[in-house]
């Protein structure tokens, strides 16, 4: 059984989340309860300090003396091993957020899809093969690597284009690549590309579409061309693209 603890400020954002994670419990036949909801501060202080939880989730801005920022330090230091994911209005927290070891941040207002992805990667990283994740610089936010489109460069961030969401970090393709498996590909120097994605490659226009969507692509720089095709014609990656066009 899995222990949640929840803080927010805001009774009615409070009452929604519990909804919404009970809801997610019961989509994914888990085995997890919510043993404090509170909107003050220092009952979940006290709770802690006596009882062990699996995950904790916190507003970052309680409207109080005290942030959640500062619970997540006085909670990081009563335990390493707990999951911390935070709960924003304000995007530009994310950032500071993760110094404190973060799984993830969940923008407001929250929905039963994103909080459902937390869960499903919460719960991977609890029981499942590590090998199947992506790690986010040195914060324990991972990203499941079937789950990953493409990857972008954009000047020092680098951009996780996945089916749900998109995640930035401040990386370098030369850091990423090794952790990789074998079908994630270079195919300009501003994108890798998870070749079980591709449906479509447009060779004249050097594009490369995923997931049956036009609007959805990433493109092929001249260096990388070679080394793509030898990937998806000789590299034993399933047959994902239904057509190559090599009209000229």
């Amino acid at each position: 059984m899995l222990d949640f603890v929840i803080c927010d400020d805001n009774s009615n954002a409070l009452n929604r989340l519990e909804k919404l994670l009970e809801s997610a419990f019961i989509a994914r036949g888990l085995e997890a309860q919510i043993v404090l909801s509170t909107t003050e501060p220092g009952d979940l202080v006290n709770y802690i300090k006596h009882h062990s939880v699996n995950v904790v989730i916190l507003d970052i801005d309680l409207k109080a003396k005290v942030t959640g920022l500062d619970l997540a330090n006085l909670i990081r230091k009563q335990d390493k091993n707990v999951y911390i994911i935070f709960t924003t209005g304000h995007l530009e927290y994310g950032l500071i957020a993760y110094k404190y070891k973060t799984f993830d941040y969940l923008s407001k207002p929250v929905t039963i899809e994103r909080l459902l992805d937390t869960i499903d990667r919460l719960v991977d990283d609890m029981f499942g093969d590590d090998t199947q994740f992506v790690r986010l610089d040195n914060n324990k936010t991972i990203i499941k690597q079937d789950g990953i489109q493409y990857i972008q460069k954009d000047g020092m961030k680098v951009i996780f284009h996945t089916d749900t969401r998109d995640y930035e970090s401040y990386s370098s393709f030369k850091k990423i690549l090794p952790q990789l498996p074998h079908q994630f590909v270079q195919c300009h120097k501003s994108y890798i590309v998870n070749t079980k994605k591709i449906t479509d490659i447009d060779i004249t226009n050097n594009s490369i579409f995923l997931n049956n969507n036009q609007d959805l692509k990433c493109y092929i720089g001249p260096k990388y061309k070679s080394q793509l095709m030898e990937v998806l014609n000789y590299g034993n990656i399933p047959n994902c693209v239904d057509s190559i066009n090599n009209t000229k």
